[in-house]
């Protein structure tokens, strides 16, 4: 309140010191002078104002909005530190993401690679037996065909010899040869 008065005060003799020219006439402290009377008014207006605590209204309407403001303050920093930290949080993520990301396409391009690498095995694999098969197939044919000619040669000697024998062999020996034959068969089956 002291604060308050000093400025009033000071007010009120640089008021009655610095009259104007054309002011009222005669003595300050006089109700007919203009000056003295706006003063009055003043230190009344001034007085009620402290009469029912204006200025402490004030004040503490300005206290409140200052906490208010402080409030928000403190409330906008604690969420800027949040933002940062979700941010730091979300940075984080996105670079352990990233690795893994590129672990995974890494492990892919691995992965591809041994497929092809064993795809080329199998296909040399598979090629490999199908040549053996066919391999096979022909020692098989060529077997068979081996066989074919050896039966006809077989068979194309059998008959020439049958003709040869027959022209050159007499009834006597041929009946020799029929039950040694015959007794052959016999001890072979017995």
């Amino acid at each position: 309140m002291r604060n308050i008065l000093a400025p009033v005060l000071s007010l009120v003799l640089i008021a009655g010191v610095a009259s104007p020219a054309l002011a009222a006439s005669g003595p300050f402290f006089s109700l007919k002078n203009t000056d003295f009377v706006v003063t009055i008014a003043f230190l009344v207006f001034i007085a009620v104002l402290f009469y029912f605590k204006v200025p402490s209204m004030i004040g503490g309407a300005l206290d409140k909005r200052a906490e208010g403001i402080q409030s928000d303050l403190d409330e906008a920093r604690k969420l800027r530190e949040e933002a940062q930290s979700l941010l730091a949080s979300f940075e984080r993520k996105q670079k352990e993401m990233q690795g893994q990301a590129d672990a995974i396409v890494a492990a892919a391009k691995e992965e591809a690679q041994r497929s092809a690498e064993q795809a080329k095995v199998d296909l040399e694999a598979s090629i490999a037996r199908r040549l053996a098969a066919a391999q096979d197939q022909i020692a098989s044919a060529e077997a068979a065909a081996v066989k074919d000619v050896r039966d006809r040669a077989i068979a194309i000697a059998v008959a020439a010899a049958g003709d040869v024998i027959a022209s050159s062999m007499t009834a006597a020996e041929a009946n020799k040869l029929i039950d040694a034959g015959i007794a052959d068969a016999g001890a072979k089956l017995h």
